[in-house]
């Protein structure tokens, strides 16, 4: 399975590694991938910044990479605020380029799960309809990705 990642501009700077360690172990939304498969990632790019001009294009140069599935980044959902435009980008992606979407990379911290669950935004927002397999990691898991 090839992927591309999109991570949230605001982490622009972030070297992947909680992304990459969770690709190697199979975790947060990368557990739907069996273990006995290879999941190489294609390509790995920020949204470009509110209101994520590089989705209209860098999906394009992943999909020419042999991208099958897009993924955007736990950074949306754990950001305070939470992106507001993940669920178009979700959308414009598989629209416009055919490429399934998953919203998620590596579990949620759990420091963050606890801060965001006492918060009504995450309700607002359909945290739980966009990334609830991320929330239903086992505490311990989350927990080592604090």
């Amino acid at each position: 399975m090839k992927i591309g990642i999109i991570i949230c501009d605001r982490y622009r700077g972030c070297g992947g590694g909680k992304c990459f360690r969770a690709v190697r172990e199979r975790r947060g939304a990368f557990a739907c991938y069996p273990a006995d498969e290879t999941v190489e990632v294609v390509g790995y790019s920020s949204c470009g910044g509110c209101p994520g001009g590089n989705v209209e294009y860098v999906p394009a140069e992943m999909k020419k990479n042999g991208a099958e599935v897009i993924h955007l980044a736990t950074g949306f959902i754990v950001g305070y605020p939470p992106c507001p435009h993940t669920t178009d980008f979700k959308e414009f992606i598989e629209t416009q380029f055919g490429l399934s979407v998953v919203v998620g990379t590596h579990p949620i911290p759990l420091k963050y799960l606890t801060a965001h669950g006492k918060l009504e935004f995450w309700e607002r927002s359909n945290m739980r309809e966009l990334a609830g397999s991320l929330m239903d990691e086992d505490c311990l898991v989350m927990r080592a990705y604090d």
